[in-house]
């Protein structure tokens, strides 16, 4: 270093050297201070003596080097600094260029929508285990011996909700819980639900014959009415129509009705819209073989949840004003086995049935006479939902639920029992992949037990009602796990529309019962649309997560082949005539049923974004509309007085079109955005989620109107509603309401552009179109 020192002080002091040259080594320790310095007389005659230095001289009588003398001048100073620059400035531009390359190295972009699969690397909060080890994983935790076992454990003759037997099935479900290493908590209510009378009894007077029905049906009004009997076939809308263009004389009739075809509380609520005093609901031989003294039991509110706290839930000690739901009925309603209304049709007279009924039964007459006695008791329960939860390592606060009542009116073996061992089993399963097989969900899975669903899904609805808020932004998917056992030869399902991809997807994926192809190729039967999917109703346990809370929701079920199967409600409902219904296989069905489920929900959770298939809405809003506006002008062509040449469905359309444009920007940000961005796929995926919720109308009251989907719900604020309307407007019914109407069109419009809006995301990509 002293010699570098003086070599270094001697060429800026001036004096004569040659040029020199620096040799930087490394000793073995690893010390890199060691540095030489040379100059060229050095080199020369390093070179010399190693017979190297030769190929340096282009001509051998090349003159020996002669050193020029450095002089620090302004001009040498200068250029001495402009090449220190000069190099800085290279080896800059050369790193520079280096890093450039590697950042614009080609990555992989995504081509795929929500509902494709999506090849990218993890940024390492939650290493991605591959989809086909996800399913390998599953399918080998779930069996049909453990099934037994489960079913074994969970089987009880009678567990009505609020009972001791209900309450030690919900501390059984907790503690399997715990011992899967989850988190748990429980909810409790007290709701209003009706029994029948403790003492006493319900009864029928037909010709002097006085009967007293063990069935009965939960929240029908008390009290005793007498009337002429009509047969009213299923009790649908339709066939009181039929009987209203015979001029049958409906009011203050006590109608009698076969069970099936839509809920009890809709016929009900069908009854009473034509002024009837008294529902009879029956089991038909010709859709039931559960023997003619078989009871139904069931409840007849047209909703779900406690009627008595509709809208808001039925937590201890609040303080509400009285107040009871819009869809209790105001007239009686009793079921009645087969033998006691064979014994009443057969003394009907009057008119024959409508040809369309296919029925030998007689209307009945002004002769047929009969008097109901209803003295259901009221009584306040206390109800327990049990949850458990395994959190996710990306976003634990992003949830999908999957539930199952626990409680029946009797055994309820297809109804509660198969529904609560899925779920255990379920949970078991995947508590077993995230603990020993290195599974990371990225988001959260919920297990819920619920109670009292006999009495309308009360339990789900009132944790609904209670947690609305909350649950809005962060619930995205309900998977119902109730009845999804209950024959062998057909496959139905009932969903949201962004869930249809999925669904699809996933019935490829998974095995039939036999083993035999999966569930695609055993049940689609080319058209997977037409003979899978059925609708949504509104005594499903899903309705209220989607119609009341929008949360896109899917219910299934393996079935029987022609019928539902027809235990379900009666003290039949047990584990013997399941395998009768199934052949013995139900423990295999139920391995395929928490298959399915599994497969949905661990999809919804493995992958960086939602599988929701936003394209399917868009599809459903534009027919929608289209047969509104066709509506529109056929009734503007032929009554011109009744709108106003500005009302056209032109806002409507623009709404629906925005929608449409939305739902694309939305795929097309999918595809040029980065997955390995955490916060960008949250951002995505709360986009996707605001399109259910932002479907239920702002306009109208969860107390009075709670299925506020304007899509899948009911009431007036529907698209199926205004287009109804249009309907009555276009005869002389005297219903038709004009500035109604109007104010139908006006809000469901904009709830349609306010989902769009929302779906578009920043404020300033909104379409103002409108």
């Amino acid at each position: 270093m002293d010699q570098a020192r003086s070599t270094i002080s001697k060429i800026f002091n001036g004096e004569p050297h040659s040029y020199t040259r620096f040799n930087l080594t490394q000793n073995m320790e690893g010390d890199n201070s060691q540095v030489e310095m040379k100059l060229s007389s050095d080199v020369d005659e390093d070179a010399g003596e190693n017979g190297v230095g030769d190929h340096l001289n282009h001509s051998p009588t090349r003159k020996p080097y002669v050193a020029q003398k450095f002089e620090r001048t302004p001009k040498n100073l200068c250029f001495m600094l402009a090449t220190t620059l000069l190099i800085f400035i290279i080896g800059y531009l050369i790193g520079y260029l280096v890093h450039r390359k590697k950042d614009l190295a080609p990555s992989p972009v995504p081509t795929y929508l929500a509902f494709e699969e999506p090849v990218v690397h993890e940024t390492g909060a939650a290493p991605l285990m591959d989809w086909d080890d996800v399913k390998k994983l599953l399918a080998g935790k779930l069996s049909g011996n453990q099934f037994e076992s489960v079913f074994n454990e969970f089987t009880k003759d009678s567990h009505r909700a609020g009972s001791s037997v209900d309450d030690y099935l919900g501390d059984k479900i907790i503690r399997q819980f715990n011992g899967y290493g989850m988190s748990t908590w429980t909810d409790e209510h007290y709701v209003k639900v009706q029994d029948p009378p403790a003492s006493g009894y319900n009864r029928i007077v037909f010709n002097g014959k006085e009967d007293h029905p063990d069935g009965f049906l939960s929240y029908s009004a008390n009290g005793t009415v007498t009337g002429a009997v009509v047969y009213a076939h299923y009790g649908q809308g339709n066939d009181f129509r039929l009987l209203q263009s015979k001029n049958i004389n409906l009011s203050g009739s006590v109608v009698l009705v076969r069970a099936g075809g839509i809920s009890f509380a809709e016929k009900v609520a069908n009854a009473a819209k034509v002024n009837a005093s008294a529902v009879l609901i029956y089991p038909d031989p010709t859709d039931y073989s559960i023997g003619d003294r078989t009871a139904l039991f069931g409840h007849v509110h047209l909703g779900s949840g406690d009627p008595y706290t509709p809208g808001f839930p039925s937590f201890n000690h609040t303080q509400f004003p009285p107040a009871q739901s819009s869809g209790l009925p105001t007239i009686l309603a009793q079921t009645i086995t087969t033998y006691m209304a064979s014994n009443i049709l057969r003394e009907l007279g009057g008119q024959d049935s409508p040809s369309e009924w296919g029925s030998p039964n007689k209307l009945g007459d002004d002769n047929n006479v009969i008097t109901v006695e209803v003295n259901n008791v009221l009584t306040e329960k206390r109800i327990i939902n049990v949850f458990g939860v395994i959190k996710g390592f990306v976003d634990p606060d992003r949830y999908v639920v999957i539930g199952a009542q626990r409680d029946a009116w009797g055994p309820g073996f297809a109804s509660s029992t198969v529904g609560t061992s899925v779920l255990i089993e379920l949970a078991r399963a995947i508590s077993d992949m995230v603990a020993h097989d290195g599974f990371k969900p990225r988001r959260s899975i919920v297990f819920a037990s619920w109670s009292a669903g006999e009495y309308g899904s009360v339990g789900a609805t009132e944790w609904l009602e209670g947690y609305l808020s909350s649950l809005s932004m962060k619930a995205f998917t309900y998977i119902n796990l109730d009845g999804v056992v209950s024959g062998d030869s057909r496959f139905k399902v009932a969903a949201s529309p962004l869930l249809y991809s999925l669904i699809e997807s996933t019935m490829k994926e998974v095995n039939s019962p036999n083993g035999v192809g999966n569930l695609f190729s055993r049940y689609a039967n080319g058209n997977w649309e037409s003979n899978v999917l059925e609708p949504l109703k509104l005594d499903n346990p899903a309705f209220p997560f989607l119609a009341f809370s929008g949360i896109p929701s899917v219910s299934f079920r393996f079935v029987p082949s022609r019928l539902d199967y027809q235990f379900l409600g009666t003290m039949r409902d047990t584990q013997e005539n399941l395998k009768l219904a199934t052949k013995n296989q139900f423990p295999q069905m139920a391995v395929s049923a928490a298959r399915f489920a599994g497969h949905i929900a661990l999809r919804l959770v493995h992958d960086h974004l939602l599988r929701m298939d936003l394209e399917k809405y868009n599809n459903i809003i534009r027919n929608q509309v289209s047969q509104i506006n066709m509506k529109v002008n056929h009734i503007r062509k032929m009554k011109p007085q009744l709108f106003p040449k500005t009302l056209t469905a032109r806002w409507l359309i623009l709404a629906s079109g925005s929608y449409g444009r939305a739902s694309r920007s939305l795929a097309s940000a999918i595809k040029n955005s980065d997955l390995e961005d955490i916060e960008m796929c949250r951002i995505l995926n709360d986009r996707i989620m605001t399109v259910e919720r932002n479907l239920l109308s702002p306009y109208v009251s969860p107390r009075d109107s709670p299925f506020r989907h304007i899509l899948l719900g009911t009431g007036p604020h529907t698209l199926a509603a205004v287009s109804n309307h249009l309907d009555i407007l276009g005869t002389n019914n005297p219903k038709a309401d004009v500035d109604l109407f109007r104010n139908q069109f006006a809000l469901v419009t904009w709830t349609i552009q306010g989902c769009a809006n929302s779906l578009a995301g920043d404020i300033w990509s909104l379409d103002n179109d409108i």
